[in-house]
């Protein structure tokens, strides 16, 4: 559509439905929707352009295909050292602009949803999941802090034990059990997740948009108290990318093998 979100890439697609429901899809099917370095700033500026258009009243965003979004693509080349920075900054902006629009953000999790696109699912306000979507963490399994959302909100949602289990060991989720404990809003059936979630914006788009936007703004305040937690979890997983673990599971991921993280073979050592 010829509006403020044509970005030009293609990678992620807009799509105005009645009742000023916004439709956003990440684009990268045969990546499952993993993000290139830009398209994480492409992500940061819809974010914003949502804040100011006057003609969406709620969001819904997928993913196109079979996933979700599966988070950073680790086929690109390595970030370098100003990318991290640069990725730090983006981030900071786009997590703080999710939570201060006050258009309410539905996820449709069509499919698998890990690292960033977790992230993004979970900061919606309404989050519907495929009963058999995966849901990882996922970043301890490559050698990085849990940065972008996890000590944020995954204690808000399911407290700090299942937090701790899920986020330390990175071990997936089915959109089903995500509802049990929790995690997510609620789970149907795959060929349910983008209907329903249609379906709900569009009551939203007919309600009293300021009771919804006071409401989230009120609720909202319990996550914008924790802000300073996400920042340093950020940080520190920004200085991660400068270490030896996450080389070495980039570079495994590549040869396709288990990842034999360094840390663990000096951590703890025995003294000689």
């Amino acid at each position: 559509m010829s509006d403020l979100y044509q970005h030009g890439t293609g990678d992620v697609l807009t799509e105005r439905h009645d009742n000023g429901v916004l439709l956003i899809t990440i684009n990268r099917p045969d990546r499952y929707n993993s993000l290139t370095l830009p398209m994480f700033e492409e992500m940061n500026q819809i974010w914003a352009d949502v804040e100011r258009d006057d003609q969406t009243r709620v969001v819904v965003i997928t993913g196109a295909g079979k996933a979700f979004c599966t988070g950073m693509d680790v086929a690109q080349p390595d970030p370098t050292p100003q990318d991290a920075l640069a990725m730090l900054e983006t981030e900071r902006k786009r997590v703080a602009t999710m939570l201060r629009i006050e258009k309410p953000i539905i996820s449709a999790i069509n499919g698998p949803a890990v690292g960033y696109g977790l992230s993004t699912a979970l900061l919606a306000d309404i989050s519907i999941a495929a009963d058999d979507a995966v849901l990882i963490e996922g970043h301890t399994k490559v050698g990085v802090t849990a940065g972008d959302h996890a000590a944020l909100i995954w204690p808000l949602l399911v407290g700090m034990a299942k937090t701790k289990y899920y986020v330390l060991t990175s071990e997936k989720l089915t959109g089903a059990e995500a509802e049990r404990i929790g995690l997510v809003s609620l789970s149907v059936p795959r060929e349910q997740v983008l209907p329903r979630a249609l379906e709900v914006a569009s009551q939203l788009g007919r309600g009293s948009q300021q009771a919804l936007r006071f409401t989230k703004r009120a609720l909202n305040a319990w996550l914008t108290n924790a802000v300073p937690q996400h920042e340093l979890s950020s940080a520190l997983e920004i200085l991660d990318f400068a270490g030896a673990d996450y080389a070495e599971a980039r570079q495994a991921f590549r040869e396709k093998r288990p990842v034999d993280f360094p840390s663990a073979r000096t951590a703890g050592a025995p003294a000689k």
